[in-house]
């Protein structure tokens, strides 16, 4: 192998490296971004989850008094 073949190879060896650690950074930057997502996805997701409960709650002590009125009439 010729010293020029060998200094081509290790550049080429170095090139992908670094494509390598950018790919590395960028997928590391989109996992945080992700997870960041998630995080306020499943805040908003308990916050649905309340609002549901409570009007699930003032639905059925509606059906409550109505059936109470229904009685008394």
């Amino acid at each position: 192998m010729e010293p020029s073949d060998a200094i081509t190879q290790l550049q080429a060896f170095a090139a992908r490296v670094e494509a390598l650690l950018e790919r590395n950074q960028r997928l590391a930057e989109e996992n945080r971004s992700l997870r960041h997502q998630q995080e306020q996805l499943v805040a908003e997701r308990s916050q649905l989850l309340a609002k549901n409960e409570q009007a699930r709650s003032r639905v059925e002590a509606m059906i409550t008094r109505l059936k109470s009125l229904e009685q008394h009439t």
